[in-house]
């Protein structure tokens, strides 16, 4: 077995998800994952601390761009378009072109008690990283932390219509569906 590929956290990601698929999270094992890889156990190591991780490897990225991308956004745009502005930016850089790898992503922690406990982890941090964004741009903390929750949950209903079986529309436009939704139902233009 060579000793580097290319693209192994990416290759191993989507080793990863096949076996997830064909027999289950908790029934694959590392050196499977790293053998459908063509790659070895430690190579797997060098990239993840376990097989959860596998799941979760662009979460830190994200919150990076996000955070960054509302700290770019105009100081002219209300709190929630900034997020959603952001949050957009994102998905049309880093979420569209990986549409199949998160969706059965999607399908593989929805499947799992541990791993929905551990998204929601993520999404709460992610959460008080806006809100400490937005908080930056002059937002007070309690307006910051709802504008971020909002925008969190509009997130999560756009994901989750985006990795439907047959769903075509952008990320994008199914968060600004969501955004319309939420300023409908709650009554704010």
């Amino acid at each position: 077995m060579p000793r580097w590929k290319p693209d192994a956290a990416e290759r191993l990601e989507t080793a990863a998800l096949e076996l997830f698929g064909e027999q289950g999270f908790e029934r694959t094992t590392i050196a499977e994952i790293a053998a459908r890889a063509g790659l070895t156990q430690r190579t797997f190591f060098n990239h993840f601390a376990d097989k959860r991780e596998v799941l979760f490897r662009m979460g830190a990225d994200l919150q990076r761009a996000i955070v960054t991308e509302i700290g770019a956004g105009s100081d002219d745009l209300p709190a929630l378009d900034a997020v959603v502005r952001a949050m957009g930016v994102v998905a049309d850089e880093m979420l569209e072109v990986r549409r199949d790898t998160a969706k059965r992503r999607y399908s593989v922690i929805a499947a799992n008690q541990e791993l929905l406990e551990r998204e929601l982890g993520k999404n709460a941090a992610l959460t008080e990283a806006i809100a400490d964004a937005l908080h930056s741009r002059g937002c007070d903390p309690e307006s910051a932390f709802i504008t971020a929750a909002a925008a969190m949950l509009a997130q999560q209903t756009a994901l989750r219509t985006w990795t439907r079986p047959g769903e075509t529309r952008t990320l994008r436009d199914l968060l600004q569906q969501a955004v319309r939704a939420l300023r409908t139902t709650v009554g704010t233009s």
